[in-house]
């Protein structure tokens, strides 16, 4: 077993399924007690079985990611009962309804933005004070190839991932002078269940994106989640207000001869 995480505290949100499982199980693969927050009740203890099944350390917490008052009261049970936080990652996340802009529900953009943007913002902002305690600390945030395109029938999903690029980038410079990296990881297509159910309300989407990736196949969560978590990792140590990209090659552009 490596131990890049020994010893190290972990938050993880979004941990009841897909990246969000595989990186919860990578990082406790690698030493982490990691503490795991989703809405989805069964799918987290389905986690924390998985992790427990291999010796790992995870205890969890039924959660709504986008109130203020659910996530620092779980930010504020984590410096209580391990004292520290060495580690984030803001991975909770929804797609929304496909849908042209004029036929955009608000109150659908605005679900869509509270989970995938305030969640990040809400997130960072309890996690920086208790990571400032230990002297260091590491975020990585989820975004998406969404937040470098434009796929056409997602604007609040794409619109929450470019922001959530943004606030990396400033929550990065905030803090690089105090040992506190933050970085994003923008995943293309992903065999996760999310994207599955995403799939089969927008089957032009999904068809175009899988032929349009070179490697002609989508990733594995565990792909993503070993990005993340190496850039999370002191392996990392000199990359801050990055956004990773993790596609088969989805964004490059231009074509195969």
């Amino acid at each position: 077993m490596s131990s890049l995480f020994a010893n190290k505290v972990v938050a993880v949100t979004g941990a009841g399924s897909g990246i969000g499982r595989a990186i919860s199980l990578g990082l406790a693969r690698q030493g982490a007690t990691v503490h795991l927050a989703d809405r989805n009740a069964e799918g987290l203890t389905e986690t924390a079985d998985l992790i427990g099944a291999e010796d790992g350390k995870a205890t969890i917490t039924e959660l709504d990611v986008s109130s203020e008052n659910e996530l620092a009261g779980w930010i504020e049970q984590i410096g209580s009962t391990s004292g520290r936080l060495d580690a984030a990652f803001n991975n909770a996340g929804i797609t929304g309804p496909a849908k042209r802009i004029e036929d955009y529900p608000l109150e659908e953009f605005r679900r869509v933005i509270a989970v995938n943007l305030q969640s990040v913002f809400l997130g960072m902002k309890y996690q920086i004070p208790l990571m400032k305690r230990g002297g260091a600390g590491s975020i990585v945030n989820t975004a998406s190839v969404a937040a470098l395109t434009g796929p056409g029938g997602m604007s609040a999903y794409a619109a929450s991932k470019h922001g959530v690029q943004g606030l990396t980038r400033v929550v990065a410079m905030e803090n690089a002078a105090h040992g506190i990296r933050v970085n994003a990881i923008a995943p293309g297509w992903t065999e996760t269940p999310m994207v599955a159910a995403n799939s089969k309300q927008n089957p032009g989407f999904a068809a175009l994106a899988q032929n349009a990736i070179p490697a002609k196949r989508g990733g594995t969560p565990e792909e993503i989640a070993a990005a993340a978590i190496w850039l999370a990792s002191d392996a990392a140590s000199y990359v801050t207000g990055h956004m990773l990209t993790v596609d088969g090659g989805m964004t490059i552009g231009g074509f195969e001869l």
